[in-house]
């Protein structure tokens, strides 16, 4: 699933190239992608300029000038592929051939057109992935919305409102806290092990066994990892994605993840692959070692 970090270079992206256009018309190839009837979207948005485009978390948003907004979720396989009217193409999100091939395709659920003749395309494998509009204020309303954390690198995910989150879960895996988008925003799997390993902390390890100074770790280790997956673009799977901010090479970078079979890169053991909560889940065994049982 693109987190965070992919989706901020999506946003970065679309933001030096779509913001100042006007929408000529929205095509709905999938209905259950963008559940609104086609008269009230073409009368919504036909003509509407792009004002700003902005990231809660994982959804992507548009905010057009008569104060309704798109909001974009990839999901698990979801991507945007904008093609310039000069042919260029720019890709982010999940990798996989309708990045490179002719446009639309079999998984192609929603076209922007612009009026510039740029076109914007929502592709999504597995339709999971869902596009709304609303009025821009009702989007803090949003049931999704509603129930997110704060994001990692802003000044609202403070030290103190981290730990009692974690502090409220003391019998969850801690990996599950901070994959809860309500404890803090846009950390999904990748980047979940990134930090727990960059704290030295076991992702089976529940909230409530963690120190003080584990927990402080923890939140510091997330600001970093997300810094650096920001940083190097996100992820790309494969060779051929040109995603909006460069390829993402964030994986040439990682810890632990997607590394199995190798050595560690702080104490040189073989990092091993497990499950933790249905989730693949990447540790050392040295720097994370896995909590003992307690006798009752």
């Amino acid at each position: 699933m693109p987190e965070g970090p992919e989706v901020e270079t999506i946003r970065r992206g679309l933001s030096e190239t779509i913001v100042g256009q006007r929408i000529a018309r929205i095509d709905v190839l999938t209905p259950k992608t963008f559940d609104l009837p086609a008269g009230f979207i073409d009368e919504v948005t036909r003509g509407q300029e792009v004002l700003l485009v902005e990231r809660l978390a994982k959804v992507l948003i548009w905010h057009l000038a008569n104060q309704y907004s798109l909001l974009f979720h990839l999901k698990m396989t979801g991507q945007v592929v904008l093609e310039r009217a000069g042919g260029k193409r720019y890709a982010g999100g999940h990798p996989s051939d309708s990045m490179a091939h002719e446009l639309p395709d079999k998984t192609t659920r929603v076209v922007f057109a612009l009026e510039s003749g740029d076109t914007v395309y929502f592709n999504d494998m597995r339709k999971f992935g869902w596009v709304k509009l609303m009025p821009t204020a009702d989007i803090t309303n949003d049931e999704l919305i509603a129930r997110l954390g704060p994001e990692p690198l802003s000044p609202a995910f403070t030290l103190v409102g981290f730990a009692a989150k974690v502090a409220r879960h003391k019998g969850a895996p801690i990996k599950a806290v901070i994959l809860d988008q309500s404890t803090v925003s846009g950390v999904g799997n990748i980047y979940a092990d990134e930090s727990l390993h960059l704290a030295k902390i076991h992702p089976t390890r529940t909230g409530g066994d963690l120190t003080k100074a584990e927990v402080k770790r923890l939140h510091e280790a997330i600001i970093a990892i997300i810094t650096l997956g920001i940083e190097h673009g996100g992820t790309s799977f494969s060779s051929y994605v040109n995603s909006f901010g460069g390829t993402g090479n964030y994986l040439d970078h990682a810890r632990v993840f997607r590394r199995e079979g190798e050595p560690c890169p702080v104490c040189g053991t073989t990092i091993v692959k497990t499950r933790v909560g249905g989730r693949g889940t990447h540790t050392c065994p040295v720097c994370q070692p896995v909590p003992k049982l307690r006798r009752k």
